[in-house]
């Protein structure tokens, strides 16, 4: 089986457990539901879910425990992408080549299917409790970077810098434009890697360092958005591209040019790769999903 026929399964698996969540759109909050579902099966990578269901296998989780956490995570995701796209931040009309969620039910309710996500993320990780063989100590440390990586001190406090500076006089340095990166993307990766190892046994030691493979991955990965923001075909991609230049903002590769941030897309990713395969049950699909991220097309 190629690498791509894996993904394809591993892509489907995750959203066959992300769906078995979604809320049914009923009753009088129906609309606010069907926006919020509307949000999840506009399709996408599923990166962060299988980042964090490939680190378990790798540390030989076994059981269902996972799987409240897969379904969490890309929620927060999610909700960061329809809030991210309202008028008042990037003000985008596409996504993944179809509408986003304020276009298609309007601001208000895409503010609250944003809100429903988040709220529905935390509420779906504690199922993780009710698993057989779940160890709670490992339940608990996981809710407590899946609610750290995704708040003020990680995606949030990222993502408010971010959009303080699209305000300020000043084009940020080099010290601004990495600490947004590495919150507003590289904290969900992360806490991916975190949570699959921690849900598995993995010990302090070894999640300390998936917490540094996931932030290098995750700058590699912004890295490579900003790349094809520049160079990026818009129909593969499903949304327009050349947004940072037209909105005047500094990306890396704004501040640095092409060449050296497809370097240093190229060093971060191998950077990751080593301490990925230093671990004793080294996950050879994992180590290909990091490769493919770096010159990717979408």
């Amino acid at each position: 089986m190629t690498f791509e026929d894996q993904l394809k399964q591993k892509t489907e698996e995750i959203e066959r457990i992300l769906y078995s969540y979604l809320p049914a759109e009923e009753g009088f909050a129906s609309t606010v539901i069907s926006a919020m579902n509307y949000s999840v099966k506009a399709g996408g990578k599923r990166l962060r879910p299988i980042f964090m269901k490939e680190t378990f296998r790798m540390f030989g989780g076994k059981g269902k425990v996972i799987n409240p956490f897969l379904a969490a995570q890309e929620l927060i995701h999610t909700y960061s992408l329809v809030h991210d796209d309202l008028e008042v931040m990037d003000n985008d009309a596409f996504r993944r080549g179809r509408k986003t969620t304020h276009v298609v039910y309007g601001e208000a309710m895409a503010v609250l299917a944003g809100d429903g996500l988040l709220n529905m993320a935390y509420e779906t990780a504690l199922k993780a409790f009710e698993e057989s063989g779940a160890v709670k100590k490992r339940v608990i440390r996981a809710m407590e970077v899946l609610s750290g990586k995704a708040g003020l001190y990680g995606m949030l406090g990222g993502q408010s810098a971010d959009v303080g500076l699209e305000k300020a006089e000043k084009a940020p340095d080099e010290q601004e434009l990495r600490y947004i990166h590495e919150n507003k993307t590289g904290a969900l990766i992360q806490s991916s890697l975190m949570i699959g190892g921690i849900l598995a046994g993995a010990d302090e030691e070894e999640v300390e360092k998936l917490e540094r493979a996931g932030l290098l991955i995750g700058l590699a990965f912004q890295i490579e958005d900003d790349i094809l923001d520049v160079t990026g075909n818009e129909e593969i991609l499903g949304k327009p591209v050349g947004s940072d230049q037209k909105n005047n903002k500094t990306t890396y590769v704004t501040m640095y040019g092409l060449e050296r941030a497809g370097l240093d897309a190229q060093r971060l990713s191998e950077e990751a790769l080593g301490i990925l395969g230093g671990f004793p049950g080294k996950n050879k699909f994992l180590c290909q999903l990091v490769r493919s991220l770096v010159g990717r097309d979408r």
